[in-house]
Order: C-alpha cells, then sequence, then structure tokens
C-alpha cells in the first residue's frame, strides 16, 4: 500500500510563515496541470505497482482547482495506479475558495475528506499571517462542508501568534468543538528562514513569537482536547477514534509514497527524491520528458534517524524491537544508552519494549529525538 502526494502551487496572496513552494500567481496552471499529467505517466513504476491508498492534494491552495481539473488528475491517476476501495482522497481548502456552490462541487468528486486552512478565527491573527480569508467565511466553509456531507472534516489553526491572546485560543478552539468535526491539526508558529515572516520580525515591523506563549498555548490544547475526547496520535493532531489522517500517517510508518508537482518529495523505501521548487523549470523538464528530480539513496544511518524523529512525534511510539530488527544490535544499544536520561527526566515514558513521549515531553519532542540520533 502506497500514498501520493500532489503539490499545486498556486495562491491568491502568500502567508507570511509560509515557506512551501508557491507562486501568488495562476499565469503557469494551465501549462502546470498539463505537465502533472505528463509527470503521473512519467513516474508511473516509482511505486512498483503497490495499491494506492492515500491521495492527498496539498499546496499551495488545491482549493483553487476546478470540478473537471480534479477528476482528470485522479482520471490520470487511476490509469497508471490501482487506487483502493476506500481509498482516502484528501484535499486542502482555503475557507476563502469554499463557498457552497464549491462544496457541492468537491463532493461529486472522488475527494472524501477536506482540510480546511482555518488557523484562526479572529481577524487581527489572519491579518498577522497575512491570510486572505475572515473568521466569518472560516466558519461559514465548516457549516457548508457539513452540509453537502462530507463527514470526514479537519481544520487547520495555529497557536503562539503574538495578537492570539489565550482567551482568544480558548475560543478558536472551543468554536471548533462547537462544529462537531472529527480532526485538528494545531500548529505553533514557527519563524521559517527567508519567509516575510522572519523579515517583518527583524525590521521590527511585526511583533516577534513569543516562546511562553507557545508552551502556554499548547499545554492550553492538550489539556482541553483530552477533556473533549479526542486522541493525540501526533504532536501537532489530535482525531476522533477511526479518523486519523491516514496519509500523514503512512508518512510516519515508513510507507511508500510518490510525490508530484514542483517541490514534492518521494520516498521508495530506499530512497527519497525531491522535484525542483521552480514552476518554469518543472513544466520545462516534463516537456523534455525529464523527471524534474533529485535523488539521494538512504544510508542506515539516515533511516534509523528518520524513524526515530517521526515515530517519538507519534502515539505509536518507538519501538526497540523494530530498531533491532531493521537496524541491527549496535543501533538498539545506542538507543538504550540515550534514552535513559529522557525517561529519568519524566520526558519520556517506557512501556515494555516502547517508548513514548510524556505530555511535558512532546514540548522537547524535536530536540529529544535528535538526542537519540546517530
Amino acid at each position: 500500500m502506497a500514498g501520493i502526494y500532489i503539490h499545486i502551487p498556486f495562491c491568491k496572496q502568500k502567508c507570511h510563515y509560509c515557506n512551501f513552494f508557491s507562486v501568488a500567481s495562476e499565469k503557469y496552471k494551465d501549462q502546470f496541470i498539463i505537465a502533472l499529467y505528463k509527470e503521473i505517466a512519467l513516474q508511473k513504476d516509482y511505486l512498483g505497482g503497490e495499491e494506492i491508498e492515500t491521495i492527498y492534494f496539498g499546496g499551495g491552495t488545491p482549493s483553487i482547482l476546478s470540478f473537471d481539473e480534479i477528476l482528470m488528475v485522479l482520471d490520470e491517476i487511476s490509469k497508471v495506479h490501482q487506487i483502493g476501495m476506500g481509498a482516502e482522497i484528501t484535499l486542502e481548502a482555503n475557507p476563502d475558495d469554499l463557498n457552497k456552490e464549491k462544496v457541492l462541487e468537491l463532493r461529486k468528486t472522488p475527494v472524501n475528506r477536506l482540510s480546511i486552512g482555518v488557523q484562526s478565527f479572529f481577524k487581527e491573527d489572519l491579518k498577522y499571517l497575512n491570510r486572505i480569508h475572515t473568521g466569518e467565511q472560516a466558519s461559514l466553509s465548516i457549516s457548508y462542508a457539513k452540509e453537502a456531507g462530507f463527514d470526514n472534516l479537519s481544520i487547520d489553526l495555529i497557536y503562539g501568534i503574538p495578537t492570539l491572546t489565550k482567551e482568544k485560543w480558548l475560543a478558536n478552539l472551543n468554536k471548533f468543538f462547537s462544529f462537531n468535526l472529527q480532526h485538528l491539526s494545531a500548529y505553533a508558529l514557527t519563524i521559517e528562514p527567508k519567509t516575510a515572516l522572519e523579515i517583518l520580525i527583524n525590521k521590527g515591523k511585526i511583533k516577534p513569537v513569543n516562546e511562553n506563549s507557545i508552551v502556554g498555548h499548547f499545554k492550553q490544547l492538550i489539556t482541553l482536547m483530552n477533556k473533549q475526547g479526542f486522541i493525540h496520535y501526533e504532536i501537532s493532531n489530535f482525531c476522533r477514534e477511526d479518523f486519523y489522517s491516514k496519509h500523514n500517517k503512512s508518512y510516519w510508518f515508513g510507507k511508500k509514497y510518490l510525490g508530484l508537482g514542483p517541490s514534492a518529495h518521494s520516498f521508495s523505501g530506499k530512497s527519497r527524491q525531491w522535484n525542483v521548487s521552480n514552476i518554469s523549470k518543472y513544466i520545462s523538464e516534463i516537456e523534455m520528458k525529464k523527471i524534474p528530480a533529485e535523488k539521494e539513496n538512504l544510508t542506515t544511518i539516515q533511516k534509523y534517524n528518520d524513524y526515530i524523529l517521526t515515530s517519538m512525534r507519534t502515539i505509536w511510539g518507538i519501538d526497540s524491537n523494530y530498531i533491532k530488527k531493521h537496524f541491527g544490535e549496535e543501533f538498539l544499544s545506542h538507543f538504550k544508552f540515550y534514552i535513559k536520561e529522557y525517561i529519568k527526566s519524566g520526558k519520556v515514558i517506557r512501556k515494555q519494549d516502547k517508548f513514548f513521549l510524556s505530555d511535558n515531553g512532546k514540548l522537547f519532542a524535536d530536540g529529544i529525538a535528535a538526542g537519540l540520533f546517530r
């Protein structure tokens, strides 16, 4: 079983915090769609004939795609891959795109899961992030999706925004609860290099991110989500029973995935590759029947580090038997030696042969993983 990720690199405007490849113009959209169809054919053998259990339209802004474009992309995929019965097909969407007509159109496609980029329901936060939608549009988009019959809905929220008080964060979460949704992705605001956010903060034009606020918001988040009966299955993800993001879960479990579109990443089990982050170069290389990607064969150390980083962040944790089986005794000895200090400090909990982050440890997830790397 494998997954496919499709990167749609167009946005109406760039969000200040975003470091994903995108362009604030639809100038190349028609050429891109044609190139995407061709890349699907060029990459047809990458997954070795494995059945497709997840397809994920990410971006950028996939919700700019028309009804016909979505159907055509999925049709091109089905020509060269076996899409499994009940496959999870997710489309990321911006609230300003999801009017009633658009949602009803989407409902007629094979897309069966929407991930709506709300980020906040408050004007000040949306302005800080340079989001194009309003809080009212966010609420309406969720309502329209529910009314249309989408029963697998997720929204994104961001915490740690300098304009986001503890009270407003609570209000955002209560708003989420009021919709009775199945999934929430909640991310700490991160200052990524070379983003507009970093530039504006360095120039003193907007308030910097406060680490204490991030910690406070995260503690508030996990307490409230737990009280509401949500499963905290990955540092940034919460769901009702059986509503895990199957696509993201496949990344964490080391399954193969194919990335299509500029900047998209792929993993074959033995190597990874990443497409060029330039739309005109992507289109021109596809036109020459070249796969527009660089490739890296993974060493055992890289595979071990990837396993530690992804598994440590999840509810399924790190399995010492898996380390022994896939990486050998030397790696297991290394892991057992360095994990001791995190168990002693209460950041990691051991249950037989498995190791999990405590709620306190979740605040230090990436640092703990780095401390276990080879």
